[in-house]
């Protein structure tokens, strides 16, 4: 699989065509390492800002290694979970470890700690991807959904790092802007394209909001554009991708289709089945602890109703056709999805 391929989320899924049974045929292509549980912010639409989902962590370089090193052809390895990657002093090396192995390699972080001194050590590991969630266009917004107040500081370093990078003809590390589609937030997507072409960003994504049935702070349903979507915030949505045109930034949703089809649900009553993760991907917690993907966290309380594994204790060989993924996958492919998947499909971000 080549770098164009992971680096564009359509094409990624659409060349995974493993046949889809309980057991997967072939190993996975991506894993998801959650470095930390840790965080330094208290976002609203997080579950960790609101009950303690594993006893805080980072994964040691011992685990690292240990799952890494048993899937060495690995194309894809995504490095953020729960908490905030750029917390966790061994990342920089972890990610020059994947690369050396000629790895695609992408972290998620909230940017807080993208501070000049770091800039030429990140473009040195060779990473893929910087992928930095803002969630607001304004500082008093930005406050209220994410907890602490880091707007100024954010966009003047993220600003910063995309000059270093101009300056520097340095072509790695592509960077991101991304925003959690709130009915709070919706309007000013238009007003984040203007400031991420301010910043030198070149690509905004639009994510949709992730809740369970109980909801926590913002994550509830009332404040969801999914399947809700009326005019005027669609409206936004097309407002913002005519301005990106005009200024150069390239507005896309969070998953395998436009911003506007993101927010809307497949016309399959079935839409979690189209789902491929279980078949391509593996993630794990900080702790070794094996889920179903970046979702679960979100859509569902309580990991032991979902862990699919622990890379402490098996090999990822054991795990990946072990009686609880081959349950899982049926049961995905069936009228009753587990509980993480029945608001889920394959419209989610990679």
């Amino acid at each position: 699989m080549s770098s164009t391929t992971l680096a564009d989320p359509r094409r990624y899924f659409e060349q995974i065509d493993a046949k889809r049974s309980s057991e997967a045929e072939s190993p996975p292509v991506c894993l998801y390492l959650e470095v930390t549980n840790r965080c330094n912010l208290l976002c609203e639409t997080c579950p960790r800002t609101f009950e303690e989902l594993e006893p805080p962590a980072d994964l040691s370089w011992e685990l690292f290694t240990k799952i890494v090193d048993q899937v060495p052809n690995i194309a894809r390895v995504v490095l953020h979970g729960v908490g905030e990657p750029m917390l966790v002093k061994d990342l920089f090396r972890m990610v020059r470890y994947l690369k050396d192995r000629g790895t695609y390699v992408l972290f998620n972080t909230n940017g807080t700690l993208l501070n000049p001194k770091k800039f030429q050590e990140l473009c040195d590991t060779g990473l893929d991807e910087l992928r930095v969630s803002l969630d607001a266009a304004d500082r008093e917004t930005y406050a209220r959904v994410r907890g602490k107040d880091f707007f100024g500081r954010i966009v003047r370093d993220v600003g910063k790092f995309t000059a270093f990078k101009r300056e520097n003809n340095i072509k790695n590390a592509r960077v991101s802007l991304w925003l959690t589609g709130l009915k709070e937030t919706v309007d000013q997507l238009p007003d984040f394209v203007r400031l991420a072409a301010s910043m030198g960003v070149t690509e905004v994504h639009l994510q949709r909001l992730v809740f369970d049935n109980a909801g926590f702070g913002l994550a509830r349903s009332e404040f969801s554009l999914f399947e809700t979507t009326e005019d005027e915030e669609q409206k936004a949505i097309d407002a913002a991708i005519e301005l990106g045109a005009q200024l150069g930034v390239v507005l896309d949703a969070s998953g395998a289709t436009e911003p506007g089809l993101s927010l809307k649900r497949a016309a399959d009553d079935k839409p979690w089945a189209t789902c491929r993760r279980p078949w391509s991907l593996m993630y794990f917690t900080a702790h070794g602890r094996a889920l179903p993907c970046c979702i679960a966290p979100f859509s569902a309380r309580g990991y032991e109703n979902y862990t699919l594994g622990d890379a402490t204790q098996q090999t990822l060989r054991e795990i990946w056709n072990s009686p609880a993924y081959r349950d899982f996958r049926t049961n995905l492919l069936g009228d009753a999805p587990p509980l993480p998947c029945q608001g889920c499909g394959l419209r989610w971000s990679l």
